[in-house]
């Protein structure tokens, strides 16, 4: 528009008026004598524009028409263990798709490949983790069987207690996943790998979660996670907060995963259960979740998930680091949690034989009984 005002300029001065407008404001002869003739033959680029209509250098898309399809069959989700896909096997990084396009004679650079990718409705996209394996023909049965006696157990004021052990964590100067606010440019210095080696320390964070009170009782083993390190953590919990919140309690709620330490068909799960109940003559009945819904359980994301987020970026350098975290874990809807430390061993490859298995007091449910049971207490011999 510049050239067209200039150009305007030297037309009203007549003879000489592109020399004296050129000096005037610094624009070259030629390009103000460019500017008369889109004037006089009607070309000048419509206001607001720089070129003519059509002018400029066209976009790639037009000048290879075949781009956009041959990008489409590069990355068509149908070719991944194609032989015959040239990216087979291979990260589909902007660089390598353009390098591939280029030696297709499809010449392309990385960054219009990734403006293509998004034109054509792409997007970076990560795993989710939303499959849970084949349903059980009885899963939603069993959902509405657990919410009705959840429902139920809270209504008369039973402890109704979530249960499940969480991921095992590698203790000393290893990276922890997430972010943590820090001064500028101090990030915490951790080992650059963290293999798993037998003389690592673990901590098995074994957690009970208390729907009807919303409270949280986290029990850290340092030996390993077995039927028997399950049960001592609800024993726990109920020694130094379940007997003085409940006082009147005859029955015990659990809702608790099929597999685990706590798994439906655990011969040392139930067999510590039967010992629990004798020992505080409670009523144990638990209900399991179906085979791959475990996420379902609400000590995942009424408790597990605020520690995993209350700890995010700090490393666990020891088992001192790992209790003051989780017990200082809150949230705004009041949760608290109190953890304690279990350094006692929890020996692997205990058998149960069929005799102790039939001397369990267990009544099963008349829904799904493997999956829904209770261990009542035992008659003392005495009587």
């Amino acid at each position: 528009m510049r050239r067209v005002v200039a150009a305007n300029e030297a037309r009203s001065l007549g003879r000489g008026g592109i020399s004296a407008v050129s000096r005037a404001c610094g624009l070259s002869r030629k390009a103000i004598a460019k500017g008369i003739e889109e004037i006089e033959s009607g070309a000048a680029p419509p206001p607001g524009q720089v070129r003519r209509p059509g002018a400029g250098r066209k976009k790639i898309t037009v000048r290879d028409p075949g781009l956009a399809g041959a990008l489409e069959r590069l990355i068509e989700p149908e070719t991944r263990g194609d032989p015959e896909s040239p990216l087979r096997w291979t990260c589909k990084s902007t660089r390598a798709i353009a390098a591939q396009l280029t030696r297709a004679k499809h010449p392309v650079s990385h960054m219009k490949v990734a403006q293509l990718l998004h034109v054509q409705g792409y997007s970076l996209q990560s795993n989710r983790k939303t499959e849970e394996g084949g349903d059980h023909p009885d899963r939603d049965a069993q959902f509405r069987h657990i919410n009705a006696e959840v429902t139920r157990a809270v209504s008369a004021g039973t402890p109704v207690i979530s249960v499940d052990t969480k991921k095992k964590e590698l203790l000393g100067n290893y990276q922890n996943d997430g972010q943590q606010w820090l001064p500028a440019k101090t990030p915490p210095k951790v080992k650059a790998h963290d293999f798993p080696h037998p003389d690592v320390p673990r901590a098995y964070p074994y957690g009970i979660y208390d729907m009807g009170r919303n409270t949280g009782f986290v029990n850290v083993g340092t030996d390993h996670d077995t039927g028997a390190f399950a049960v001592a953590s609800i024993r726990g919990w109920w020694r130094h907060e379940g007997r003085r919140l409940y006082p009147g309690a005859k029955n015990v709620l659990i809702t608790a995963d099929g597999g685990g330490s706590n798994g439906s068909r655990l011969r040392l799960w139930k067999i510590e259960l039967q010992r629990l109940a004798d020992e505080t003559g409670l009523s144990l009945s638990v209900c399991h979740f179906p085979p791959g819904t475990s996420k379902w359980n609400k000590v995942e994301h009424r408790l597990f998930s605020f520690i995993s987020s209350n700890w995010r970026g700090e490393p666990l350098r020891d088992y001192e680091t790992i209790v003051n975290l989780i017990s200082r874990t809150t949230t705004a809807k009041g949760l608290k949690v109190t953890c304690r430390l279990d350094r006692r061993k929890y020996p692997t490859g205990r058998k149960v034989t069929d005799a102790e298995m039939h001397r369990i007091n267990l009544e099963r449910h008349t829904f799904h009984g493997d999956w829904n049971y209770t261990v009542r207490p035992r008659p003392s011999p005495s009587k």
